[in-house]
């Protein structure tokens, strides 16, 4: 039998949730949401009204009424409000998203759009980004509306379209054309929080996104003069670009350290059994990163800014100098760090090459003091008391960007209790994903425990 924990119903009768119903649900929901394939290659071409509309029908089965709103035909998403049982507590924004990133089938143990569930493990492309946490959300609000529970706060759902490219037909279409869904949310919760990270020696780290990094996808373009490929040219776009990209991809960038990141390297370091004086001039922050083990993955990627050469395009044929060159750059910014980014970039790029915003997103910075992150914390606690709960900065980016549009304050808390040796973030855009069925059960637990009475500030209610 699962284990039963207790809330109040809509009577004031203590109320069993997070029953064998919503166990099943939660493996049940994402294998079948794996099943439909949303795969987003970023040309526009992914529907994910498929996807979209199977989770209405969950939602519809229980009396929860969605609401269905595409920018592009197929492109489509959910939002669902569930009302509190306190009108003077602001709302809680709990999304996640519908599209995943493509999978090549050769290259997998199990067919990524399988859902296969074997030896207690869920296969496939979505199983950890993000169709998991789809089926949590799914499976904790069917079970309040069976037992006729109410969360303290409004909660509203959304299950958006592209993620994984500019999230234009996504939480930037609803936060720019249907703000009004949205109302009176001021915190949200998303991916990429609360897995178990395992630090050797025992330890179970449960990481809470407190902070992202800033997206900045650029567009080199070099110039030059074309020409044959045996004669002499000193204007060879390609050359010119080479340079450049070279000189990006071997920048050393400063440390800059943010309050989350501080706060980061503070909890790791005494769950070490050493202190830190992240704000002291002289910190060696990689001197840190040495003590820190394996846990140090968790801040090395956002101590700094980054960018990383991805991608070059050039010529036509193999004796043509061509006349122009273009690459592609994936950068990362710390919050506080744009304007050192972009005159770097103007530095490594030079006079010969142009640089401008592919695609850019702002980075962002979460309180970790707030009652909010204390339930957070409390709620993973609960069912792994030997856990460590500490608060750290993506290294990527999430919906939460384009909700943040809208003064919501975003986290990333979507809850696993993983096996050691499960490496949650390889399995990111990785082939053979999957998630413990015993990780997804643990999940919905927490998920149901902080959502139901996570405390929210009070507001005028006339």
């Amino acid at each position: 039998m699962a284990e039963i924990e207790l809330a109040q119903d809509t009577t004031g009768r203590e109320a069993e949730t997070v029953d064998q119903q919503a166990l099943d649900e939660v493996v049940r929901f994402t294998s079948d949401l794996i099943r439909i394939d949303t795969s987003n290659t970023g040309d526009g071409t992914c529907r994910e009204r498929p996807a979209a509309e199977y989770v209405a029908e969950r939602l519809t089965e229980v009396g929860i009424e969605p609401v269905l709103l595409e920018r592009s035909p197929g492109r489509t998403n959910v939002v669902a409000r569930i009302e509190g049982s306190d009108p003077s507590a602001d709302a809680l924004l709990v999304h996640g998203h519908l599209d995943v990133v493509p999978a090549e089938p050769a290259d997998w143990q199990v067919h990524p759009f399988s859902g296969e569930v074997r030896d207690g493990v869920v296969w496939g492309r979505g199983a950890i980004d993000m169709k998991n946490m789809d089926a949590m959300m799914l499976a904790a609000v069917r079970q309040w509306a069976r037992g006729g529970v109410r969360p303290r706060r409004d909660i509203v759902l959304a299950f958006t379209a592209d993620e994984e490219a500019s999230a234009e037909d996504g939480s930037g279409f609803l936060a720019d054309h249907h703000a009004d869904l949205f109302e009176g949310c001021t915190e949200g919760i998303s991916e990429s929080g609360a897995f178990t990270f395992h630090a050797g020696g025992g330890m179970r780290i449960y990481p809470i996104a407190a902070g992202e990094r800033g997206t900045a996808w650029l567009k080199l373009t070099a110039r030059g003069r074309a020409g044959h490929g045996s004669k002499v040219n000193r204007d060879n776009a390609v050359s010119r670009l080479a340079d450049a990209v070279s000189r990006i991809g071997a920048h050393a960038w400063p440390v800059r350290l943010t309050p989350t990141v501080r706060a980061a390297l503070r909890e790791l370091a005494a769950l070490h059994g050493f202190d830190v004086a992240p704000e002291r001039p002289d910190f060696d922050v990689d001197a840190v990163m040495e003590k820190l083990g394996p846990a140090a993955k968790l801040v090395e990627p956002t101590v700094r800014n980054s960018a990383n050469p991805t991608m070059l395009t050039a010529g036509y044929k193999v004796n043509v100098i061509p006349g122009s060159a273009t690459a592609y750059v994936d950068g990362r910014v710390v919050p506080g760090g744009e304007a050192e980014f972009r005159t770097t970039m103007d530095a490594l790029t030079g006079p010969d090459v142009s640089w401008d915003y592919h695609h850019g997103e702002a980075a962002l910075q979460a309180p970790v003091d707030t009652p909010s992150f204390a339930a957070m914390r409390a709620a993973i606690e609960r069912f792994d008391p030997d856990g460590h709960v500490v608060p750290y900065c993506m290294s990527g980016g999430t919906d939460a960007k384009q909700f943040s549009r809208l003064g919501i304050v975003g986290y990333g808390f979507s809850p696993l209790r993983l096996p050691e040796g499960f490496d949650y973030q390889a399995l990111f855009h990785g082939v053979d994903e999957r998630v413990p069925v015993e990780g997804l059960h643990f999940g919905v637990r927490v998920l149901d425990h902080f959502l139901r009475g996570v405390p929210g500030s009070r507001r005028p209610t006339g």
